[in-house]
């Protein structure tokens, strides 16, 4: 099963999906847009294109497992996305995966602008990968 991972942003929205059997990430791009409508739209399209049988996108939460403050925000998002799509979005626990995208981006010495345009792509990986191994337990 192809699985499609959604990293929402105001400005840009990180992607990834797995490869056919579901066991590791095959494919990754940012979506710029700052408008709901068409990036979820840009989704259904990839959705399609890879030909995704699942969405998991990350959900913000706080170190202590409360909703973080954006959480409305990505409810909303969401509920967008299964309409647009027309399939279910598994909300996903996203604590840490951009701090951890830094990290891997500063070890392999992506700095600037480089990083601003690759970090939500880096970020979608990471909730992908924690989504694909809890789907393996």
């Amino acid at each position: 099963m192809r699985v499609l991972a959604i990293d929402y942003g105001d400005a840009r929205t990180g992607i990834a999906v797995s490869d056919p059997t579901g066991s590791i990430v095959g494919r990754t791009e940012v979506i710029h847009s700052r408008n709901a409508q068409k990036t979820a739209e840009a989704i259904r399209a990839l959705a399609a294109e890879t030909g995704a049988q699942a969405l998991v996108m990350g959900f913000p939460r706080n170190m202590d497992g409360s909703e973080g403050p954006r959480a409305a925000l990505y409810r909303e998002f969401a509920a967008l996305v299964e309409q647009v799509c027309a399939m279910p979005v598994t909300l996903w626990d996203e604590r840490r995966t951009t701090v951890e995208a830094h990290q891997i981006l500063s070890d392999c010495n992506y700095h600037g602008k480089k990083r601003k345009n690759t970090v939500d792509a880096v970020a979608a990986s990471l909730i992908l990968e924690g989504y694909l191994a809890f789907l393996k337990k």
